[in-house]
């Protein structure tokens, strides 16, 4: 069968998880990691990535131009929606479970209960905007 391949699935492969190429991302805190395993976020296309976030970092409030869908692979997975961070506002997530976020909702996240890693798919180039872009997100 041919066609046309989306990026990154023009070949059958697998990615194990000690292949998983951890990389720091200039949008989250020092400690948190991003791996790009399908496609490219940069680019216009699907992507497939997985965030480590350590325990106790935060992602203050902001918003993805794109939807989003999260599945939580490890850890507990605390989301919170608003424009202010409140962890009154939080919900936790055990791993299997599955987040969709629109793309222009304001969301935060906190690793309150250890490290976290979940898995998000969208459609690139990914946007991530702080709600407050002034606010120092690299220090909790």
């Amino acid at each position: 069968m041919s066609g046309t391949h989306q990026p990154g699935e023009s070949e059958y492969r697998v990615i194990s998880p000690e292949q998983i190429d951890w990389q720091p991302f200039a949008g989250f805190p020092n400690a948190a990691r991003l791996a790009v395993l399908v496609g490219d976020p940069n680019q216009g296309g699907p992507f497939l990535v997985r965030v480590r976030v350590p325990a106790g970092e935060r992602m203050m409030p902001h918003t993805h131009a794109e939807d989003h869908v999260h599945t939580v692979i490890s850890g507990v997975f605390y989301i919170g929606l608003g424009e202010k961070f409140d962890e009154t506002l939080l919900t936790a997530h055990a791993p299997g479970s599955v987040l969709v976020v629109p793309g222009g909702m304001a969301h935060f996240h906190w690793a309150k209960s250890g490290e976290y890693i979940t898995q998000i798919n969208g459609i690139g180039p990914v946007v991530l905007t702080y709600v407050d872009p002034g606010s120092d997100r690299r220090r909790y």
